[in-house]
């Protein structure tokens, strides 16, 4: 075994640099971190080809001196951490001392600092953190740091590296977070020599949400107002439930000013909203936390995305409270008393013992029920089903009144009649079904998904999808990351029949859908489609995606259309023993389950 020796100090420097600097938007985020906690007003930042290239950022805080810029290259050196102590009660984003060591050690690095009371400032040049040149020089008060070449004295590193589109969506990502969560601090960003975006400082949350959302998300902000337990207290908004996700990428949680992701927030987040959205979604949501120093461990993670809570207990009843009040119409309104009177949180009533189901969201389609209008449907072939509905839904049996649409047979086809018959809808989710041997039930959903799934495989087959224009091309605002994945795999999503566009920044232009979609929401389609891919899009195969694999998660979506109506069984029926596989969907769930008459009669004793 070879002797134990102290590793060198640029070797240390760059082993550190490994957990600091995962990535370009490592980067942005100890750099910008810095800068707002030197107090800055305004922050402006730069990054060329997804950082890699260069990143710069530029503040107005309070600078530092010769002497001071020169310490701060030293690994571990902070004016943040005085004594171990203070590590029990951090209030500062940054207090390591690891961050311009370990990022000057894999770049060309150049820092432009100076005070607000000093003549001139110090510029420092270091490369691979070798010490190069300190000098005078002219600069507003402030610090400008400026990192090129990210990664060039370690090309294992720099290989691993994404796309340059990917790494610009996670830096793009990374300061509309931090801009998100100082709302006081005007932040400008350019991209690859283009302003992407300049947000003006505002004491308004909205504000930034809409400026870095979208403004037409703006009415549909519900808030949360603040509610305060001993030592915490929180606040925000929540989306409206249309916005509500397949994952979490659109929730923002924010500690005391920093951006930090926990489960026990996130599930107390959907627990909250259990049985007002789909169970499979998560509602949009940003959250502000304020929490006392002594109860949250800031330095349990590498990178400092994830903390640890000391009462997880107290802050779950916390966001119970506050957010259920939301959902059920009944919140607080503000600091709850008992709180400014030292009760036990556990102890409270209110929001808490609630049913959260009291408050639903109304889809579209059980809106035109409860109104008994006529509503018209497509079928994923192409075909009209017309529904009409005499009464509202109730609860109870219930009388369908059933019109058969002669368009829905295909006359003068050769293909084998289904071996079943359609008896009735069982709960508006399952066909039920007369057989020559029994009877079965058929999932309408994953029938459709069946279907969708081969009608798109043939359209990409053709290489040329069926698709409808729409008459005014939809303009969707995307989260960068979102944007990544979408303009990935724009090839694919042309050849199942939406045409989208890059179109200015953060949005794209969606000019065709899918006939076989119909009349579906086609950013909330979008989405759900970039919520199933995200997993493939992010990891090593996500350029090869095939057809098959995307024609799989578009059907998947496009097969939720709600209810299955007794009219419409036997087309879908008819269309299903059409296709090659009709008995399981494309991830391999059955579509339907049979019951043999025998078995049927030995249950019955006979």
């Amino acid at each position: 075994m070879p002797d134990v020796r102290v590793m060198p100090d640029a070797l240390a420097s760059q082993v550190a640099a490994g957990e600091v600097v995962e990535r370009p938007a490592s980067v942005i985020k100890e750099l910008v971190e810095n800068s707002l906690d030197a107090g800055s007003s305004e922050l402006r930042v730069e990054s060329q080809r997804g950082g890699v290239a260069l990143i710069k950022v530029t503040d107005d805080g309070c600078g530092m001196g010769r002497d001071d810029a020169v310490l701060s290259l030293e690994r571990h050196a902070t004016s943040k951490l005085r004594e171990k102590e203070g590590l029990n009660a951090i209030t500062t984003l940054g207090f390591r001392g690891e961050a311009l060591p370990s990022i000057a050690s894999v770049s060309r690095f150049r820092l432009i600092t100076r005070t607000k009371d000093s003549v001139s400032g110090t510029a420092i040049m270091v490369e691979g953190g070798k010490l190069k040149e300190v000098s005078e020089a002219g600069c507003p008060p402030g610090t400008t740091v400026e990192v090129r070449d990210l990664f060039y004295n370690i090309p294992a590193r720099r290989k691993f590296l994404r796309s340059e589109s990917t790494e610009a969506a996670h830096v793009d990502y990374q300061v509309r977070l931090h801009a998100l969560s100082s709302p006081g601090t005007r932040f400008i960003y350019r991209k690859d020599g283009r302003v992407s975006f300049d947000v003006p400082a505002t004491d308004d949350r909205r504000v930034r949400i809409a400026d870095l959302g979208g403004r037409q998300n703006l009415g549909n902000l519900r808030e949360v107002s603040r509610l305060e337990y001993p030592g915490m207290a929180v606040s925000g908004y929540l989306g409206s439930p249309d916005a509500a996700r397949k994952s979490r990428r659109g929730q923002y949680l924010f500690l005391n000013g920093r951006p930090v992701e926990d489960q026990v927030v996130w599930r107390a987040l959907a627990e909250a909203c259990r049985g007002s959205l789909p169970g499979d979604h998560h509602p949009a949501a940003w959250l502000w936390l304020e929490m006392d120093p002594l109860l949250v461990d800031v330095n349990v993670h590498p990178s400092k995305r994830e903390v640890r809570f000391h009462r997880p207990g107290d802050l779950r009843a916390l966001l119970l409270e506050a957010i259920g009040g939301v959902i059920t119409g009944k919140a607080s309104g503000g600091t709850s008393s008992s709180s400014l009177s030292g009760a036990d949180p556990s102890s409270r009533k209110g929001a808490i013992g609630k049913k959260v189901s009291e408050y639903t969201y109304p889809r579209g389609e059980e809106l035109g029920d409860e109104l008994g209008e006529n509503v018209d449907r497509t079928h994923p072939a192409g075909g009209e089903i017309h529904v009409r509905e005499g009464e509202p839904d109730l609860a109870g049996p219930r009388t369908w009144k059933v019109e058969v649409q002669s368009e829905l047979t295909a006359e003068g086809s050769s293909s084998k009649e289904p071996p079943f018959r359609v008896m009735g809808v069982l709960h508006g989710s399952y066909f039920i079904l007369e057989g020559s041997d029994g009877l079965a039930l058929l999932e309408g959903e994953a029938a459709r998904e069946r279907i969708l799934f081969e009608t798109f495989l043939t359209m990409m087959g053709k290489g040329a999808a069926e698709s409808q224009g729409m008459l005014v091309p939809l303009l969707l605002d995307l989260e960068s990351r979102d944007l990544d994945v979408v303009l990935r795999n724009v090839d694919n999503f042309r050849a199942a029949g939406m045409e989208l566009e890059p179109f200015g920044s953060g949005t794209v232009q969606l000019r065709c859908i899918p006939s076989a979609l119909g009349e579906e929401d086609a950013r909330a389609l979008l989405l759900d489609v970039v919520d199933e891919l995200v997993h493939s899009a992010e990891g090593k195969s996500s350029r090869e995606l095939t057809s098959e694999k995307f024609a799989a998660k578009l059907a998947k979506v496009g097969a939720k259309r709600g209810r299955c109506r007794e009219n419409e069984g036997k087309a879908l029926l008819k269309q299903l023993f059409e296709c090659d596989q009709p008995y399981i969907t494309p991830g391999g769930r059955p579509i339907m389950v049979e019951f043999a008459l025998s078995e049927l009669e030995r249950k019955f004793g006979k």
